[in-house]
């Protein structure tokens, strides 16, 4: 499956994968996200729901603290 993230071209080896499934991947878990998908924006609430296909388009951005 080829993904588009953040402007870069990624290959995963897998069939089914959905976005808890790349947050897991891309070593993300437990931190601050916001994931939007072909336009919209993926509630965390349903990243084990939201099933990725291949070409998508993926903008992941991540909260950053500090003062």
């Amino acid at each position: 499956m080829q993904l588009i993230i953040n402007g870069k071209t990624r290959n995963f080896e897998v069939a089914n994968f959905s976005v808890a499934n790349l947050v897991t991947t891309l070593a993300l878990e437990g931190k601050r996200l916001a994931i939007e998908c072909n336009g919209e924006i993926v509630p965390r609430s349903q990243f084990a729901d939201t099933q990725l296909a291949d070409g998508d388009k993926l903008e992941i951005v991540g909260a950053v603290g500090g003062g």
